[in-house]
């Protein structure tokens, strides 16, 4: 094809980069990093070799722990304000490396050798991490004892947890060091998998194997089993496949927007309502308004409403310092996102607002 002999796949192009493909699909629809070309048929993302520097920039940058939303000032911004926001992040990093230390030197002391490699070996401490991120959207339901269960499913050299109660729906994928065998899929009471979980956080390493006569999970020094249930779990890819595609996006810091939704705890409903390089939260006459720095794409809504312990709960429920909002319509479900680190999407159902209750 005339015009792309050169370009790089996005797997050739991650491994030159040092970056994850999920994270290059990720700074693709943050619109910080786009790909030189995309194959209209296939979808597929190419790379050029000049992009390198810019993407080693920005993997640096994430690796230092800065913000996506100041990312995107250190390299498309004015020279002034980048400097600005690389010293103020260097002195926000030089109060937290005591703390930083002591917590590396605690994971390195928790290093084991690994254990025998089976179908999907994960780490433990990220395996815990996930469950703690999807039971709380599973559905305590008696005439639905499914949605009671969260999917554990192995294919495509990831491991996926899903949960649903027909209103929310929660995905963690996780990337396994080792994978081995043929898909499957299990269902696991979300009261079981808590439970695994506590004990997942414990442990270096944990490998799932499931074959004949059941699943396991083991670490170097223990074995358990794992009880599986036997039903049918919604069909999830038609739920996400069925989403409008996101008209707007925001990125924002996630714990700030946690906590400022946490301080409107006591409200039935907020409002988001956004600015190019801005995102406030306010009750919904624009009362007690907090505002954040955020990344704003094309022309948002003027405002969002949304229970604020619901959105709370699922951006507590993330990873990484960073959440994409992804809006198709004020009226639709926003899909919450985590950044790079790891891949955790969460449907969140907006509210009307009233300024009359």
């Amino acid at each position: 094809m005339d015009g792309t002999t050169e370009l790089l796949s996005i797997s050739v192009f991650a491994r030159r980069v040092g970056l994850a493909p999920s994270a290059l699909r990720f700074y693709d629809d943050c619109r910080v990093l786009r790909p030189a070309w995309v194959d209209g048929a296939t979808g597929y993302r190419f790379y050029s070799p000049a992009q390198e520097a810019r993407a080693t920039l920005l993997r640096g940058l994430r690796d230092a722990g800065l913000p996506l939303a100041e990312v995107a000032v250190v390299l498309d911004g004015p020279e002034r304000d980048g400097r600005e926001v690389l010293e103020r992040h260097a002195e926000r990093m030089r109060d937290k490396t005591q703390t930083a230390q002591a917590a590396i030197a605690a994971a390195l002391r928790s290093l084991s050798s690994a254990g025998s490699i089976t179908e999907a070996r994960i780490g433990g401490v990220e395996l815990a991490s996930a469950v703690r991120q999807v039971v709380p959207t599973a559905a305590s339901d008696a005439e639905h004892p499914v949605l009671g269960c969260v999917l554990i499913e192995i294919d495509d050299s990831e491991v996926r947890l899903v949960a649903t109660d027909r209103y929310r729906l929660s995905m963690r994928v996780l990337r396994p060091a080792t994978l081995d065998g043929e898909p499957c899929r299990l269902l696991v009471h979300a009261a079981d998998l808590v439970e695994f979980g506590k004990w997942a956080a414990r442990v270096h390493q944990v490998t799932i194997q499931v074959g004949p006569d059941g699943a396991r999970v083991s670490s170097t020094s223990e074995s358990r089993t794992l009880v599986t249930v036997e039903d049918q779990f919604p069909s999830y890819r038609e739920m996400l496949a069925a989403l409008a595609p996101p008209e707007y996006r925001v990125i924002v810091d996630r714990l700030a927007l946690r906590d400022a939704l946490n301080d409107h705890g006591d409200a039935p409903r907020v409002a988001l309502s956004f600015a190019e390089d801005e995102l406030t939260i306010s009750l919904a006459d624009r009362s007690h308004a907090t505002t954040l720095p955020a990344v704003c794409h094309d022309d948002l809504p003027q405002q969002i409403g949304f229970d604020p312990a619901v959105l709370a709960a699922a951006l507590e429920a993330s990873v990484g310092p960073d959440a994409l909002l992804e809006i198709s319509a004020a009226d639709r479900p926003v899909v919450v996102r985590s950044a790079d680190q790891g891949s955790f999407t969460t449907l969140v159902m907006p509210v009307a607002l009233s300024t009359s209750n």
